[in-house]
């Protein structure tokens, strides 16, 4: 069995040594085992799952999560209903923020239609009301 050197990994998941590395401390990479020489020996289907941890970060899974997800990928006793509850939790909290930055976003535009950029700073009525209590 193939293994391959931290920065031999690092190098086919496109990742660099700390992202490696933190995979490690996170538990989402297994320690691996060292060579005589001291250096870790990772099977080369860690590439493969350095690029799931990437992919799933892409998708807005936290660190957390994707612990999660690995554990699903090895349990026996898993299915893709478990998978797919994961992903709808997922774009439930995606639809959630979506909908609190929608209300920033009204608000800002609310803010900066009140202000018509002249006049001294003390003035200015965004600050105002950032600084006011509701």
């Amino acid at each position: 069995m193939e293994r391959l050197t931290v920065g031999q990994l690092a190098k086919l998941a496109r990742v660099n040594l700390a992202t490696v590395r933190y995979y490690e401390r996170c538990g989402l990479l297994p320690q691996p085992p060292r060579l005589s020489s001291g250096y870790r020996a990772f099977p080369v289907v860690s590439v493969e799952r350095i690029r799931f941890i990437k992919q799933a970060q892409e998708l807005g899974f936290s660190l957390k999560e994707i612990k999660e997800l690995l554990a699903l990928q090895i349990d026996p006793n898993s299915t893709g209903a478990d998978v797919k509850k994961s992903a709808e939790a997922k774009i439930n909290d995606i639809e959630a923020k979506i909908k609190t930055l929608s209300a920033m976003k009204k608000a800002l535009v609310k803010l900066k239609a009140a202000c018509n950029g002249n006049g001294p700073i003390s003035e200015c009525p965004i600050l105002e009301s950032i600084g006011s209590e509701k």
